[in-house]
């Protein structure tokens, strides 16, 4: 693949993850601009482009991808997309940054990686939490030994459901598995099995019981699961996104030998080790645009100055995780579809 000192991106699907979260990276950071976007309504293309400062914009991908000023894309639309956007991206002869979780199920990713391995053209996906401070100091504390060797990892992730006074059509994407794969435990859950993939090494087994105890979408909104990391770390986590208020917590903890560590994956509070020396409490500020660092190691790659820590290989992994917590829901419905 060739080279380039600046590149040019063009982003599929300028949504609200891309106003801030994402989007203003790719013209901010060194040796990338930002020069076309696509959206399928046309007035909101071009009203991202104005307000951004981006040159072109389009309402059809194709046009965007075979754009001969475009480098490379980042694919930021829901997941029912990914693959087929990815796909005709590399096909083109272009790299790719793909929103998480990568795709809807883990058979769409090995068809994305199939393409890549057959043309060349990289691919990534934007789990970011591998760049960010606080985690990236997580990482550091585990492989100094500040809590011994690790034993045990659980997570806690319990939040209110925001859909209860909804009718489905007024409800997020999230929450219909034919969009996104699942329900808010793939959009959410991906975030903490793909770190932990980056803390402690890739899942080997995995089990769990998914349920929908509330009835308010299609999807699965409570799901509790065990498994194991290659590192022979195990892991055991709960997840229910129709809890009350008063049960909201939002949980990682790592226990080694010689101590803990607590951090939260989503809200913003510190990281917290609890060992023989007492309870140390530690701060972190994030990038402003929070998927800036990630961004950066992806271009950095492209220009050959770098590596990416989130790949696509590594984003496959944790999609796999992920199909197999919910197969139990999900499985008796499509055999009888």
């Amino acid at each position: 693949m060739k080279q380039l000192n600046t590149i040019r991106w063009g982003i599929i699907g300028v949504g609200d993850v891309t106003e801030k979260k994402s989007g203003p990276a790719f013209y901010k950071i060194e040796h990338s601009r930002l020069v076309a976007v696509m959206r399928r309504n046309a007035e909101k293309a071009a009203d991202y482009a104005h307000r951004h400062n981006v040159q072109k914009w389009f309402s059809d991908a194709s046009e965007l991808i075979n754009d001969p000023e475009v480098d490379a894309v980042y694919i930021a639309t829901p997941p029912d997309s990914h693959a087929r956007y990815a796909i005709e991206t590399m096909r083109a002869g272009k790299p790719v940054y793909v929103e998480k979780p990568m795709a809807r199920n883990y058979s769409e990713c090995l068809e994305m990686l199939k393409v890549s391995e057959e043309t060349g053209m990289p691919i990534w996906t934007a789990y970011y939490r591998r760049t960010l401070p606080a985690f990236l100091k997580v990482k550091e504390l585990i492989e100094s030994d500040a809590i011994g060797k690790p034993l045990l990892v659980n997570i806690k992730l319990h939040k209110p459901a925001t859909e209860k006074s909804s009718k489905p059509e007024e409800m997020n994407w999230h929450v219909f598995p034919e969009i996104s794969g699942g329900g808010h435990f793939f959009d959410l859950a991906s975030h903490q099995f793909d770190y932990l993939d980056f803390l402690l090494g890739p899942v080997k087994e995995v089990s769990g019981i998914a349920s929908n105890m509330a009835g308010l979408y299609p999807a699965e909104d409570t799901v509790v699961g065990t498994w194991k990391h290659e590192s022979g770390v195990t892991g055991s986590g709960s997840w229910c996104f129709v809890c009350d208020e008063s049960s909201e917590k939002d949980e990682i903890t790592i226990t080694g030998e010689k101590g803990t560590i607590v951090f939260p994956c989503f809200t913003h509070g510190n990281v917290k080790i609890n060992s023989n020396d007492g309870i140390v409490e530690m701060g972190f500020s994030n990038p402003e645009h929070i998927s800036q660092n990630l961004v950066q190691q992806v271009v950095d790659e492209l220009r050959g100055t770098g590596k990416c820590v989130s790949t696509g290989v590594s984003g496959a992994r944790t999609s796999r995780v992920l199909d197999e917590m919910v197969k139990n829901y999900y499985e008796p419905h499509r055999s009888n579809s």
